[in-house]
């Protein structure tokens, strides 16, 4: 029985390692890059979190906001400001807010990560489940009945604005009908609530606020899909599958839709990092307490620090949704993840 040399099974092992090394350097560098950027430009915006605190109040003086600015270390060049930040967030220490609580950033991110993560991720999982089935109906019944309904439908959601949606739904769900709540996250007595009770009580007053995250990207994750389909049924290959008598089922399942789906995946880690920021209008409509109400409340009060985190968290989730999509690139297509494996 002949083995492989040595050096051989080393290269083979060494090759997959050495990819994911090389693609956490690359991740790091490019969030090192994200901050120094986003800690200057936030700076160069007008007012400060001194100006916030000191300007409605007719007692504040210049001596106070001069008190102020040395509290929160703005009197110091900008670059020992980011690097003294840059070391805190080494050791994952966000620092303080500059509101007027100073609690913890991580521990505000914290408090409100699971609600926008939450009804994001379920959103985006409906609109996965809607759109990939209709985008592969209306491309394997092109130019039918079926074909056009979708894609009237399709453009009335693409020329719907989220806002202008969410307003209709709360007029006749929560005023016409009276089926659902239309701002909030719980209702009066949800402490008196059993556990079934509580669960079906966020259920009612997230329902809408996910409908509209739902409908906003079924429109264009639907249309992608068909196009990517219909370019991949027009494909020599699949000419040929149907040539040596394969059932269209077989085809389409088999030998089409992971094709398809590559660049359904890109558009989906793209979407990740709009988990936060695209929360801030929906969340300001429905009065949820979510990562989207608290960004844009750090911005207004120039809360350096709370952007900062807000900030590194989009980044993360925006780096996390390319490595991501590159892990699905493996699984969808085994060509890429030999290419990978054999680097």
């Amino acid at each position: 029985m002949s083995t492989l040399p040595a050096s051989a099974a080393k290269g083979r092992l060494s090759g997959p390692l050495l990819h994911v090394l090389r693609k956490t350097l690359w991740m790091l560098l490019v969030l090192w890059g994200i901050t120094i950027i986003s800690f200057w430009v936030i700076h160069l915006a007008p007012g400060s979190p001194t100006d916030m605190e000191t300007t409605l109040n007719p007692l504040a003086g210049a001596a106070a906001r001069q008190r102020l600015e040395v509290l929160y270390g703005l009197d110091r060049p900008l670059y020992v400001q980011y690097w003294d930040w840059l070391t805190r967030i080494v050791r994952l220490d966000f620092g303080n807010s500059m509101s007027a609580d100073s609690r913890p950033v991580l521990t505000k991110i914290l408090e409100r990560l699971p609600l926008t993560v939450g009804m994001n991720v379920i959103s985006l999982v409906l609109t996965l489940l809607i759109a990939i089935p209709v985008g592969i109906v209306s491309a394997c019944r092109q130019n039918s009945l079926l074909d056009k309904s979708v894609t009237v439908l399709v453009f009335l959601g693409f020329a719907m604005p989220s806002f202008w949606l969410a307003l209709l739904l709360m007029m006749f769900f929560g005023i016409e009908l009276q089926w659902l709540p239309i701002s909030g996250l719980t209702s009066m007595n949800y402490e008196q609530l059993n556990a079934w009770g509580k669960f079906c009580d966020l259920a009612r007053h997230l329902a809408l606020p996910t409908l509209v995250y739902t409908v906003g990207g079924l429109a264009g994750m639907s249309r992608y899909m068909r196009a990517c389909m219909l370019e991949v049924l027009r494909q020599d290959y699949i000419l040929t599958a149907r040539a040596k008598g394969l059932g269209a089922g077989a085809v389409i399942w088999r030998h089409a839709l992971r094709n398809a789906l590559l660049p359904v995946i890109t558009l989906l880690g793209l979407s990740v990092p709009g988990l936060i920021g695209g929360s801030v209008i929906i969340e300001s409509i429905f009065a949820l307490p979510g990562l989207g109400q608290l960004f844009y409340g750090a911005v207004m009060a120039r809360d350096y620090t709370m952007i900062m985190g807000n900030l590194v968290l989009g980044a993360v989730l925006t780096l996390a949704g390319n490595l991501l999509a590159d892990f699905c690139y493996g699984i969808a297509d085994p060509r890429i993840r030999n290419a990978k494996d054999n680097a």
